[in-house]
């Protein structure tokens, strides 16, 4: 909980974007990097038809990605660091930068929450979600176990092309 004493809440500024769109924001910021830890949701079969069509404002969307294994984890751990960023510069916006592939999803919803931990303990907190609107981005390899494994023979040539003893 935040002291009564304090002269003004803390403020916060978190921007949700997708890296597909090759526009990031700038400046120093707290990043959360979410396109491998957390599932796609387009990705999965059973609910890909109706996230196409949704984004990470939609309840249904932010309930499915906070219930993502390792999810609600990233949340608190990144509103945690928030808070001692906040401490360690008093006064001074903390800026939170939490992208996906996309955009539209993954961000947004980890975006909506830790924006929600942030203000349930008094804190003001501006919320930007630079790419939510934009059309659902498929990757340039959109073969993501075949380019995995292309990337695994590939490291493991290195691998064995190094001296050994290290």
């Amino acid at each position: 909980m935040l002291n009564a004493d304090q002269p003004a809440a803390p403020h916060f500024e978190i921007t949700t974007y997708g890296t597909l769109h090759q526009d990031p924001p700038t400046g120093d910021a707290l990043t959360v990097d979410l396109t491998t830890v957390l599932r796609n949701p387009p990705e999965d079969p059973t609910v890909r038809d109706w996230m196409i069509r949704s984004n990470g404002l939609d309840r249904r969307v932010l309930a499915y990605v906070l219930a993502t294994p390792g999810a609600r984890d990233i949340t608190w751990r990144t509103a945690r660091r928030a808070v001692t960023q906040l401490t360690a510069l008093p006064g001074e916006t903390v800026r939170i930068h939490v992208y996906c592939r996309g955009g539209r999803h993954r961000s947004v919803a980890v975006g909506r929450e830790v924006a929600r931990i942030l203000e349930s303990i008094g804190a003001r907190v501006a919320l930007t979600h630079r790419h939510v609107h934009r059309d659902v981005v498929e990757p340039p390899l959109a073969d993501t176990k075949a380019a995995t494994a292309a990337l695994a023979l590939t490291h493991k040539g290195v691998e064995e092309s190094q001296p050994s003893g290290h």
